[in-house]
């Protein structure tokens, strides 16, 4: 029985270790990758980080997790609820609202390669 009651703790333990070290590598892997910038018609600047599913976005010099909400077919929307931060980004543009204040902050924001004709990196699928 004491053999039984060790081995379940063991693999419990071995789960949570490989679990913790997914996640570490895959924050690892966000921490690393290159921020894309998005130049805005307005004249403001932002920039993105991640990937579609675990998004940063730069804005006025702060970092802010951005969590993938429910949207349109051929859009992505990401907001974070504590700043009221809200981006929505589509095909060939990405605008950013305060959904607090109700005001856009950026319009018609697109990196470089989206103004040579490629979507958003966002929409690049992940093999």
């Amino acid at each position: 029985m004491k053999k039984i009651a060790l081995v379940l703790p063991l693999k419990m333990t071995l789960a949570s270790i490989a679990c913790l070290a997914a996640f570490s590598s895959q924050a690892q892997s966000l921490r690393n990758s290159s921020p894309f910038s998005w130049t805005c018609s307005n004249g403001m600047e932002l920039k993105t980080s991640g990937t579609a599913e675990n998004l940063t976005l730069e804005w006025n010099s702060r970092s802010f997790v951005m969590n993938k909400e429910t949207s349109l077919p051929g859009s992505l929307r990401y907001k974070n609820m504590d700043t009221g931060l809200d981006l929505v980004v589509l095909g060939n543009k990405a605008m950013l609202f305060n959904i607090k204040s109700g005001i856009r902050l950026a319009d018609f924001c697109q990196t470089a390669e989206m103004k040579g004709g490629k979507e958003p990196h966002l929409f690049t699928k992940v093999e």
